[in-house]
């Protein structure tokens, strides 16, 4: 028996170290024990799942995880050949985490279904599943290799009732607006970089990480009175931050243009930044300057406002 994650496998996966992350891939597994493999896999990292796949694409299948702790939140990079996940009653009675999971599409598109309801999903597209009740969700064979990131925390660590969060399963929460953009650009930046990030990183991360989960949902369910005030200023901030990174090139990105654009005022504005310690010039200045890049981690750090000498 080997632990990993904190999950006890009675099978040993085939785990390696990448720096701080943990990696479980079939490339080491023989070809046609490779999904009965995956399927052991999935059900130890996340919960039991009747996984099915296309007999053309089964005798091909391949299959990495890279996982990563944020803090209370685990994050798993999956990459795979397309196939099929479903959570039955029967499953549910074997075993419940008690698990919200937040998808993240970065490659590839596919379906998913709870509670009555079922949405597309494609990439920068933000899903909800609860593994307490049934569920079905499918990459599909577009793209060779699917990609999704996939948050995971316990229920109590949200402050929704969960009746209110069944309105969300099922459900396309789409990333290219409003606070589902900021989610969206977070989850894809944090996909792309979670290889670089050592343990003072990932901790630095996984309040943003939560608050980022928290935010989203609660304006997909219009309950931001349920998050915290000191909850919204930093997400509100990781979002001015993302801003001023994606528009460093523009000669008219003032103060005035910065609030404009968050819809708070020029004071509200220097008061947030005042208590970062920082004026909103020299930050965008600072900014500038480290055009020239400085390391992965770094870039990465920046882009989302914790400070890299903190």
């Amino acid at each position: 028996m080997r632990v990993f994650g904190g999950r006890c496998f009675e099978t040993p996966p085939r785990l390696c170290s990448g720096g701080f992350m943990k990696v479980i891939s079939t490339a080491e597994v023989p070809a046609a024990e490779r999904f009965t493999f995956w399927r052991e896999v999935t059900s130890k990292v996340w919960a039991p799942y009747d996984l099915r796949c296309e007999p053309h694409l089964e005798s091909r299948f391949r299959a990495r995880l890279d996982i990563s702790e944020f803090g209370p939140v685990q994050a798993s990079l999956m990459t795979a050949t397309p196939y099929s996940a479903e959570r039955t009653p029967r499953l549910i009675r074997q075993a419940d985490p008690g698990l919200f999971g937040l998808v993240c599409t970065v490659r590839g598109h596919g379906v998913m279904a709870q509670d009555g309801r079922q949405a597309e999903f494609g990439p920068g597209d933000l899903m909800l599943a609860d593994t307490s009740r049934p569920y079905r969700a499918e990459l599909s064979p577009d793209v060779p290799g699917g990609q999704v990131l996939v948050l995971c925390l316990p229920r109590s660590l949200l402050p929704f009732p969960h009746r209110d969060l069944r309105h969300l399963t099922g459900v396309r929460l789409r990333g290219d607006q409003g606070m589902g953009a900021l989610s969206s650009q977070f989850l894809l930046q944090l996909a792309q970089h979670m290889h670089e990030l050592g343990p003072s990183d990932t901790a630095r991360l996984s309040t943003l990480t939560l608050d980022v989960f928290t935010t989203a949902l609660a304006t997909a369910l219009d309950a931001q009175g349920a998050v915290p005030p000191h909850t919204r200023r930093r997400v509100l901030m990781a979002q001015i931050f993302g801003f001023i990174r994606r528009n460093l090139a523009d000669p008219q990105l003032t103060p005035d243009a910065i609030a404009a654009a968050h819809h708070i005022s020029l004071r509200y504005l220097h008061k947030l930044f005042h208590q970062e310690g920082h004026t909103v010039a020299g930050w965008v200045r600072e900014r500038r300057l480290e055009r020239c890049p400085r390391g992965p981690t770094r870039q990465f750090s920046v882009s989302f406002g914790w400070r890299g000498d903190a």
